[in-house]
Protein backbone atom coordinates (compact mmCIF):
# COMPACT_ATOMS: atom_id res chain seq x y z
CA UNK A 1 0.00 0.00 0.00
CA UNK A 2 1.24 3.31 -0.70
CA UNK A 3 2.00 5.76 1.83
CA UNK A 4 -0.48 8.60 3.03
CA UNK A 5 -0.29 11.88 2.39
CA UNK A 6 0.49 12.40 5.97
CA UNK A 7 2.90 9.43 6.31
CA UNK A 8 5.02 11.26 3.10
CA UNK A 9 4.62 14.59 5.34
CA UNK A 10 5.76 13.07 8.77
CA UNK A 11 8.62 11.76 6.42
CA UNK A 12 9.58 15.33 5.34
CA UNK A 13 8.83 13.68 1.82
CA UNK A 14 6.49 16.06 1.46
CA UNK A 15 6.89 20.03 2.95
CA UNK A 16 4.80 21.49 5.68
CA UNK A 17 4.52 24.13 8.52
CA UNK A 18 5.21 22.36 11.05
CA UNK A 19 3.69 23.77 14.63
CA UNK A 20 4.28 20.84 16.74
CA UNK A 21 6.03 17.64 17.00
CA UNK A 22 6.91 14.17 19.16
CA UNK A 23 7.97 11.18 18.82
CA UNK A 24 4.05 9.88 18.44
CA UNK A 25 2.04 13.03 16.35
CA UNK A 26 2.91 15.92 14.39
CA UNK A 27 1.01 19.04 13.85
CA UNK A 28 1.10 21.04 10.73
CA UNK A 29 -0.44 24.00 9.33
CA UNK A 30 -3.41 22.86 7.07
CA UNK A 31 -2.31 23.86 2.88
CA UNK A 32 -6.15 24.95 2.71
CA UNK A 33 -7.20 26.43 5.74
CA UNK A 34 -10.70 26.90 6.90
CA UNK A 35 -10.45 29.19 9.57
CA UNK A 36 -8.10 32.03 10.25
CA UNK A 37 -5.95 29.75 12.16
CA UNK A 38 -5.96 25.46 10.59
CA UNK A 39 -3.61 23.01 11.97
CA UNK A 40 -4.41 19.44 11.34
CA UNK A 41 -2.94 16.83 14.53
CA UNK A 42 -1.98 13.68 13.07
CA UNK A 43 -1.10 10.02 14.91
CA UNK A 44 2.67 8.99 13.30
CA UNK A 45 1.16 5.64 14.08
CA UNK A 46 -1.86 5.01 10.99
CA UNK A 47 -5.21 4.38 11.08
CA UNK A 48 -7.44 5.17 8.11
CA UNK A 49 -9.98 6.66 9.99
CA UNK A 50 -10.53 7.67 13.83
CA UNK A 51 -13.22 4.75 14.65
CA UNK A 52 -10.16 2.62 13.90
CA UNK A 53 -8.84 3.39 17.13
CA UNK A 54 -10.01 0.90 19.86
CA UNK A 55 -7.25 1.64 22.56
CA UNK A 56 -8.74 4.10 25.14
CA UNK A 57 -5.40 5.20 25.92
CA UNK A 58 -4.18 5.74 22.48
CA UNK A 59 -7.67 7.99 21.53
CA UNK A 60 -7.20 10.00 25.16
CA UNK A 61 -3.27 10.63 24.17
CA UNK A 62 -4.26 11.79 20.76
CA UNK A 63 -6.97 14.18 22.08
CA UNK A 64 -4.80 15.76 24.91
CA UNK A 65 -2.11 15.99 22.04
CA UNK A 66 -5.26 17.95 19.89
CA UNK A 67 -5.96 20.12 22.94
CA UNK A 68 -2.49 20.65 23.86
CA UNK A 69 -1.40 22.45 20.34
CA UNK A 70 -4.93 24.18 20.40
CA UNK A 71 -4.08 25.71 23.56
CA UNK A 72 -0.47 26.74 22.53
CA UNK A 73 -1.94 28.70 19.37
CA UNK A 74 -5.31 30.02 20.53
CA UNK A 75 -7.43 30.83 23.48
CA UNK A 76 -10.57 29.95 21.91
CA UNK A 77 -10.71 26.88 19.50
CA UNK A 78 -12.89 24.31 17.67
CA UNK A 79 -11.34 20.29 17.30
CA UNK A 80 -13.04 19.16 14.60
CA UNK A 81 -12.83 15.23 12.95
CA UNK A 82 -14.35 13.92 9.68
CA UNK A 83 -14.81 10.32 9.40
CA UNK A 84 -15.13 8.92 5.83
CA UNK A 85 -15.77 10.13 2.61
CA UNK A 86 -19.23 10.64 3.59
CA UNK A 87 -18.37 13.05 6.92
CA UNK A 88 -16.16 15.37 4.99
CA UNK A 89 -12.75 12.79 5.57
CA UNK A 90 -10.00 13.67 2.38
CA UNK A 91 -7.12 11.96 3.50
CA UNK A 92 -7.57 9.06 4.76
CA UNK A 93 -4.98 8.84 7.71
CA UNK A 94 -6.82 9.63 11.35
CA UNK A 95 -6.29 13.57 12.16
CA UNK A 96 -8.13 16.15 14.14
CA UNK A 97 -8.39 19.49 12.81
CA UNK A 98 -7.88 22.39 15.01
CA UNK A 99 -9.82 25.54 14.28
CA UNK A 100 -9.75 29.26 15.52
CA UNK A 101 -8.97 32.68 15.24
CA UNK A 102 -12.38 34.13 13.79
CA UNK A 103 -13.13 37.63 15.33
CA UNK A 104 -15.69 37.87 18.17
CA UNK A 105 -19.36 37.56 16.41
CA UNK A 106 -18.11 35.85 12.69
CA UNK A 107 -19.01 32.70 11.51
CA UNK A 108 -17.27 29.83 13.03
CA UNK A 109 -18.98 27.03 10.33
CA UNK A 110 -16.40 24.51 9.17
CA UNK A 111 -15.71 25.37 5.60
CA UNK A 112 -17.88 28.62 6.07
Amino acid sequence: MSPTLFERIIAREIPSTVVYEDDDYIAIKDIAPKAPVHLLVIPKKVSTRIDEISDAAEMGRLWLTAVKVAQSQLADYRLVVNVGAGGGQEVFHTHIHVLGGWDTGSAVGFGG
